[in-house]
């Protein structure tokens, strides 16, 4: 069977095109009865209008640009589901561009693919949406974005975002691991590039003070969001003479790295050590023992920051203002087989 057209709608609904394409594009100048007729005629027939058709068609355009740079898969595939819904679920399209989040040329960069794809704006994630002079570029060029970064609180910096509160979340993680009897807690960082990488440190080292706890540099260690670093920063603090009871890494890939390393030296998990992560990724789940971490729901935080830029367009087509209030989320903490109390023995085999 055929798809459904604008032209059946129109014609089954008794209205011209044009009303079609009003009500499509929520303009207030459509009639509430003839909206609802139309509504209920597009319903009926499972019409899905096509955002690149729409935008040849029409001076607005109806497709967004997710633009990123993260090492993480399973973030990258979180991240891309989350806006993919917002768009469906609004008629619009969804444009991904992988990016180089150090390249001099990144503002020339995406002015060009938001002027050569007709983009309506673009959702940034980490860690463009948290480059200060990035977004001064794009808001001078008058390019609309969404940034998705990592804060306490809203910045109110005069740009949108929608903020993850990293650092109560790794205070949490943290204070966990403390309250299991653990002193000697490590710490490995995610890319610095990143905002997260700070907030989510400075989590671990405010529930260390918190508790009397001395900060000992030697249990924290830099690194990227990556498998491979888990991996190599765990053998770097296992093999410390007094090393830690408990490693903290800042991502669930790091994490499932220090797990790996930890079971290729015989140490028992979480008898021996205990083990947290961050982002409750596939990782986390598909370890043995499951990893304990905080629940950052990535995909949800896409949506919102899609339909949050998709919200503030249509507005702005309408002649309304752009919303001013930011949204927050905060990751939660999940507690499973990973962590457990200190102990001082070998463990019962």
């Amino acid at each position: 069977m055929r798809s459904a057209t604008i032209k059946d709608v129109a014609e089954r609904a008794g209205v011209s095109l044009k009303t079609v394409s009003r009500v499509i594009n929520n303009e207030p100048s459509v009639h509430a009865r003839t909206r609802e007729k139309v509504q209920r005629e597009i319903d009926a027939l499972g019409y899905q209008p096509d955002p690149s058709a729409r935008s040849l068609r029409s001076t607005r355009a109806y497709a967004l640009g997710l633009v990123y740079d993260n090492p993480n898969a399973h973030y990258i595939i979180n991240l891309q589901r989350g806006a993919l819904a917002a768009c469906r679920n609004s008629g619009f399209g969804l444009q991904i561009h992988p990016c180089d989040s150090s390249s001099p040329d990144l503002a020339d960069e995406l002015r060009e693919l938001v002027r050569r794809s007709r983009l309506a704006g673009l959702v940034l994630a980490p860690p463009m949406s948290e480059q200060p002079e990035l977004i001064r570029r794009l808001s001078e060029a008058k390019v609309p974005f969404m940034r998705i970064i990592s804060a306490r609180k809203d910045p109110q910096d005069g740009y949108p975002c929608v903020y993850v509160d990293d650092r109560d979340a790794a205070y949490a993680i943290t204070e966990h691991l403390i309250q299991l009897g653990h002193q000697r807690i490590g710490f490995l960082w995610g890319g610095r590039e990143h905002r997260s990488s700070p907030e989510r440190y400075q989590g671990y080292e405010d529930a260390l003070k918190d508790y009397g706890i001395a900060l000992d540099r030697k249990l924290i260690l830099p690194g990227d969001y990556t498998f491979d670093d888990g991996f190599r920063g765990a053998r770097k603090l296992l093999a410390l003479k007094d090393r830690p009871t408990a490693i903290f890494g800042s991502n669930d890939e790091i994490a499932a790295g220090v797990l790996a390393a930890a079971h290729s030296d015989g140490i028992n998990v979480p008898y021996e050590l205990s083990i947290a992560g961050f982002e409750d990724s596939p990782f986390s789940k598909q370890s043995w023992p499951a990893l304990t971490t905080a629940r950052q729901a990535t995909e949800e935080i896409a949506r919102h920051a899609a339909q949050r830029l998709i919200d503030d367009l249509q507005r702005e087509a309408n002649g309304e203002p752009a919303r001013h209030a930011n949204e927050g989320f905060s990751p939660e903490l999940v507690v499973r087989g990973s962590t457990g109390p200190r102990h001082t023995g070998s463990p019962k085999r």
